[in-house]
């Protein structure tokens, strides 16, 4: 089982520059390999990062601008060079099912892959598993657009010092957490009475949008946040005409949404000053904040703690 992680492919806007790649993210979630919004080069950045095509589970396009899917043709491909095993599921805006129809079939290949299509038509899940569940939420930007939200149910952590004081251990363990309760001793243990709650993890990917009541439905209370902050604050006005973000304004939705770790991403090549993201970012929000940089890897913070 992998350790959960978000592996940095590419962190430019519409123009690459020589330090940033287009587009590019893959999430680390045990078993799962979520890339989002694989833009050109992606398989290079995959190679550098020391990522590869079969750990790939999951493709999901926020919506069909180039920078954030022009790298498909090139991943399905892949998928098929390498004769990945598993299935690949792609979900992307329904609307734009005729972009990815020319996407997946842009040139001749020998097609062995088993990638099964799975359109978003409306906001709410659009996966579950063993994972949790993949939700998406609509958003404002030129074309249709969708965010994605990874939530693991919540559950319980396993107290050792209350399952000593009842005396309870090995296999006994996994009994009382399979069944709910347990026998000991003459008496009934229930699992509650051991064990502490233990909140799921949760990740959000925001891309190109305007402000809008679906960011902060898909930030509120995530562990981890990645999210467009195209432009400074100085150029808001830019950011609202073309449906885009400031790092202000991804601050204080990290901010009001109770996030544990920001990511901003998807900066305009105008800036050459990563710095200033992160200054502009800090005056409004106090957890950690990543400027993300190309083949960079970021852990999902571990879960919360809840005293028993």
């Amino acid at each position: 089982m992998s350790p959960r992680e978000l592996i940095v492919l590419g962190t430019a806007s519409q123009v690459p520059t020589r330090r940033r790649n287009h587009n590019g993210y893959l999430l680390r979630w045990d078993d799962e390999g979520l890339l989002f919004d694989p833009g050109e080069g992606v398989q290079r950045q995959m190679l550098l990062a020391g990522v590869a095509a079969s750990d790939i589970t999951r493709l999901c396009l926020t919506h069909f601008h180039g920078d954030h899917c022009l790298g498909v043709p090139g991943i399905v491909q892949r998928l098929s060079l390498d004769r990945v095993a598993h299935p690949v599921h792609a979900h992307y805006p329904a609307s734009g099912r005729e972009f990815f129809a020319r996407l997946r079939h842009a040139c001749a290949f020998y097609e062995t892959a088993d990638l099964r299509e799975v359109p978003v038509e409306r906001d709410g899940p659009v996966a579950t598993g063993p994972f949790g569940v993949l939700e998406a939420r609509r958003l404002d930007h030129g074309v249709e657009s969708f965010g994605y939200r990874l939530v693991e149910p919540d559950g319980r952590r396993m107290v050792p010092e209350l399952l000593a004081r009842f005396g309870i251990s090995g296999p006994r363990v996994g009994q009382l957490q399979r069944a709910g309760s347990l026998e000991v001793d003459g008496r009934t243990v229930a699992l509650a009475e051991v064990s502490a709650p233990r909140p799921g993890q949760r990740f959000a990917f925001v891309m190109d949008t305007r402000l809008c009541d679906a960011v902060y439905a898909l930030a509120d209370g995530v562990d981890l946040l990645v999210i467009e902050s195209t432009f400074l604050d100085e150029d808001r006005a830019l950011a609202t005409d073309y449906g885009h973000l400031t790092a202000a304004q991804a601050a204080r939705v990290a901010a009001e949404c109770g996030v544990r770790c920001l990511v901003l991403t998807h900066f305009s090549q105008r800036y050459d000053d990563p710095t200033r993201f992160h200054a502009e970012a800090a005056e409004l929000f106090d957890g950690d904040i990543v400027v993300a940089e190309d083949l960079t890897r970021i852990p999902v913070p571990a879960r919360r703690i809840v005293p028993a």
